[in-house]
């Protein structure tokens, strides 16, 4: 519910901070006090179109700022989650509004799209009035509205899920026929490019192993060289040149000639056999060299030939070499899947069969369950017009289908509220057929007999009593009384039967201060609320008679 509305010069208002409770609240005040500032304020807030001409004469902006209290699981709540706004307990919706005309809108403090504020707004404030209704004179909210009325969320949640699953059907179905066109159209490239990469057979982690390869020999040549002239120095051909394994035997030799004993040189025996042993390794692991430069002459050719071959699929692909088995492997299940491509779409189509005759089966149970709620609803707007002088009125609520392409999660009506003031006059739009009092009564009715349903936690009537009296209006404050046993409900009004109803009663009077038109709104005690209605009653001059009529008011609302 709305608790409070922070105002700061907007119009006539200087400075206003009101508190609001549940129950019915009852604004009254002679004509051009500024009753209608306040409503505009609080639409302000919620959304509504800004002007320069709603900032005080002389100030530089104008703001509005109105607290709501809804309950933990309202939709309000989920929508900030949506947007990641906190919100603890109270939702405060403000509106800044500059003199040039431009205007900001936040959300507990936080910068907001004014889409997003009206969005918020429309969830927790409904406004009634004579001339701007809003909520049951669009009919894009009737078949909600009626749906709550006859109690139906079970089978429009029903309805709402087979939906769901029959447009998720129809996404894979047409997912599926994307793909199987797509590979229609690419089928003969797809085939020479899969024999292409069958044939190149790339393997994971070649490209690297290639690379050190192909430098490896490209450094042969030089290796060879090496190599052969370090077997050459061990190893020399020409016997005139000194070779170091004869030298390493003779020297050798020679120790070994001396007279015994010859301890003295067992080191040096020792060394030169340990030299020995070096030589013959060094000789070895040479001629193993030499052997293996000289094993395949071709190899750097066929290893650079493999390695070119990688890069230029690479290239002619647009991706790495090391992606080319990757590739090769998803280019095959493009295949396999034009392959059983036709199996894939025939399921999917099954599918989507089933989940589209399911969803019409669920929206025909809520189209007859909607059409036996209608005659129901019908007859309970018809119990309240009477009493309203609005006995020749008749509301129709017609249920009919919607084309295939409007069809949604709310099922496949389109619910109108249609009504006919006059006998023989045929049922037309609410806004169409009825005058604005009528219009404004018929909205109550509509209020009376779906407060249990409504979404909306805080109703607005501005004068829904215009050009009534009497019993009529003792009627309506009845009927406002009985709306907001069950919703918040704010009423600006002129009758002292509706004003008698309310539960909190504020005045709003008009004053000049320092020479400048002000407008107050005063909460009212008992005192002062009698006589504020004994005003009403009487005029200007309030007499005895009329307070005792506004006692006897007082009196008859609390029974």
């Amino acid at each position: 519910m709305l608790t409070a509305l922070a105002i700061r010069d907007v119009v006539l208002i200087e400075r206003l901070d009101l508190s609001f409770g549940p129950g019915l609240t009852v604004l009254t005040g002679e004509t051009g006090a500024g009753k209608s500032i306040l409503l505009d304020s609080l639409g302000l807030a919620l959304g509504a179109r800004a002007a320069a001409g709603l900032v005080r004469a002389g100030q530089a902006q104008a703001s509005v700022a109105a607290a709501f209290l809804p309950g933990d699981q309202h939709p309000a709540r989920a929508i900030l989650a949506e947007q990641g706004i906190e919100s603890e307990e109270e939702i405060v919706l403000r509106r800044i509004v500059t003199a040039d005309g431009r205007s900001r809108a936040l959300v507990n403090d936080q910068p907001v799209g004014l889409a997003l504020l009206r969005r918020l707004g429309a969830m927790l404030v409904e406004v009634q009035g004579q001339h701007d209704q809003v909520g049951l004179a669009d009919p894009a909210h009737h078949a909600g509205l009626l749906d709550a009325s006859g109690g139906l969320d079970g089978l429009r949640g029903a309805v709402a899920e087979a939906h769901r699953a029959w447009r998720e059907a129809e996404r894979a179905l047409a997912t599926a026929r994307e793909e199987i066109a797509a590979a229609q159209r690419d089928e003969e490239f797809l085939r020479h490019a899969v024999a292409e990469l069958e044939e190149l057979a790339p393997v994971e982690g070649e490209e690297d192993q290639l690379a050190a390869e192909r430098q490896h020999l490209q450094q042969g040549e030089r290796r060879g060289e090496a190599i052969a002239e370090a077997l050459a120095a061990l190893q020399p051909r020409d016997r005139r040149s000194a070779n170091p394994g004869s030298a390493l035997r003779s020297a050798s030799r020679a120790l070994e000639r001396l007279p015994a004993p010859n301890t003295d040189a067992e080191p040096a025996l020792e060394a030169l056999g340990r030299a020995l042993d070096a030589l013959s390794d060094a000789e070895t692991a040479l001629e193993r060299l030499a052997h293996e430069a000289s094993a395949d002459p071709r190899r750097l050719e066929h290893v650079e030939e493999r390695l070119f071959a990688l890069r230029a699929a690479a290239r002619k692909h647009l991706v790495p070499v090391v992606e080319l088995p990757g590739l090769l492997a998803s280019l095959k299940a493009r295949l396999a899947a034009l392959d059983a491509g036709t199996g894939q779409v025939a399921a999917a189509e099954q599918r989507a069969r089933e989940t589209r005759e399911a969803y019409v089966a669920a929206a025909g149970r809520l189209t007859s369950a909607r059409r036996d709620a209608a005659q129901k609803l019908e007859k309970a707007i018809a119990r309240e017009l009477p009493p309203l002088k609005l006995d020749r009125a008749r509301l129709v609520v017609e249920v009919a289908e919607k084309p295939e392409g409007a069809w949604g999660p709310d099922g496949v009506d389109r619910v109108t509220f249609l009504v006919s003031t006059n006998p023989g006059q045929p049922p037309g739009a609410l806004d169409k057929v009825a005058s604005g009092g009528e219009l404004s009564r018929l909205m109550l009715a509509f209020k009376v007999v779906l407060a249990r349903g409504s979404p909306v936690p805080t109703l607005v009537f501005d004068e829904v009593d215009s050009g009534v009296g009497g019993a009529t209006a003792a009627a309506v404050g009845e009927r406002l009384a009985r709306v907001a046993e069950r919703l918040q409900v704010l009423v600006v009004t002129h009758s002292p039967q509706v004003a008698a109803r309310g539960g909190r009663h504020f005045s709003v009077a008009k004053q000049v201060k320092a020479g400048r038109a002000e407008t107050r709104v005063l909460p009212l005690d008992v005192a002062a609320r009698r006589e504020e209605i004994a005003r009403m009653l009487a005029g200007e001059k309030v007499t005895e008679a009329a307070r005792m009529a506004a006692d006897s008011l007082l009196a008859g609302s609390l029974l």
